[in-house]
């Protein structure tokens, strides 16, 4: 059975393992170092799915006073397709709402077939207008 949970610190090197492995494409690879980071930062901001003590799915739920964005959703090949994605987004939802957001967003890559699917399967669409733009630091 999968349950969804807030992320700790012991869950650090099996997250950094499964996006290594599970999320794809990314520009900026993780380490244990950055998830010490964001927990320390917000605690309850990493949702991990987990089965039999293992991290099988993840997504990070920021928040900057108005929306929610979702980052890092991904879930391990094996374990796909047995709704943990579903489950972790519902989680996040009810993450946002709670601390009074009134928009979801989801940082997707283009070329990322499955999650675009994923997103798009889930009410989710491209907005053209709203361009995000960075700058490395």
């Amino acid at each position: 059975m999968t349950t969804v949970r807030a992320g700790t610190l012991a869950d650090a090197e099996m997250v950094v393992e499964l996006w290594a492995t599970s999320a794809d494409p990314t520009r900026l690879p993780s380490d244990t170092g950055a998830v010490a980071r964001l927990l320390e930062r917000d605690a309850d901001a990493l949702l991990i799915a987990e089965s039999e003590s293992v991290v099988v799915g993840t997504v990070i739920v920021g928040w900057d006073g108005w929306r929610a964005h979702l980052y890092r959703m991904a879930v391990r090949p094996d374990h796909r397709r047995e709704g943990i994605g579903r489950l972790l987004l519902e989680a996040a939802d009810r993450h946002a709402r709670a601390l009074g957001a009134r928009r979801l967003d989801a940082l997707v890559h283009d070329g990322n077939e499955v999650g675009v699917a994923f997103w798009a399967g889930h009410g989710f669409v491209r907005d053209a207008e709203d361009r995000r733009w960075t700058r490395p630091l």
